[in-house]
């Protein structure tokens, strides 16, 4: 008994020690932006546009792909741009189609979005774009589609490959979204 009352005791004077544990405050992922610096997509594309030097291309390789559809990765950031070009033939009922499949895919994402802000801006390359900002926890923050309304349309959609919350991407978010209004500025359709 009093071998019991020992045990107890020393566990009391060991456990009462001055070395207590204290958990470190949650920190945020470290991210370093590099000044930007742009350079032209290869001319094999109906289309020319600046992009960042950070990103490179990957031909899309899902099921559905199409021949000038491709993705612009960050892997230092861990984003990707997709790309998806289709021709519009002149003709209006495709035109349609490409412009309801947009809007169906951000609309996709009302479940977790919060809002959804969606505005038409005029470029300096005089183009007309519709850019779409979703807010909440979304794996796109940031799209947008234009067209030319006979040849060709475009759309481009912002993804990251991580469950980083967004408000901690939100620095790397606005410095893509810097990047895809700049391709946005510079680009021109091949006629």
């Amino acid at each position: 008994m009093m071998r019991g009352w020992a045990v107890v005791l020393l566990l009391v004077v060991v456990g009462c020690g001055s070395n207590n544990y204290n958990p470190k405050p949650k920190g945020f992922n470290r991210v370093d932006l590099k000044p930007v610096e742009y350079q032209i997509l290869p001319d094999s594309f109906p289309f020319q546009m600046e992009y960042s030097k950070q990103a490179t291309i990957l031909k899309d390789s899902s099921w559905i792909a199409e021949r000038y559809w491709f993705d612009l990765y960050y892997e230092n950031l861990g984003a990707n741009i997709q790309v998806t070009y289709k021709p519009v033939q002149n003709d209006r009922n495709r035109l349609e189609e490409f412009l309801m499949d947009s809007y169906r895919l951000t609309s996709e994402h009302k479940v977790k979005a919060y809002a959804i802000d969606e505005s038409i801006i005029t470029l300096n390359n005089g183009i007309k774009a519709t850019v779409m900002e979703l807010s909440g926890e979304v794996p796109t923050q940031f799209q947008f589609h234009v067209t030319d309304s006979t040849n060709h349309f475009l759309r481009c959609a912002l993804y990251f490959k991580t469950a980083t919350q967004n408000d901690s991407l939100r620095p790397v978010i606005n410095y893509v979204k810097m990047d895809m209004l700049h391709m946005l500025n510079t680009l021109t359709w091949d006629q």
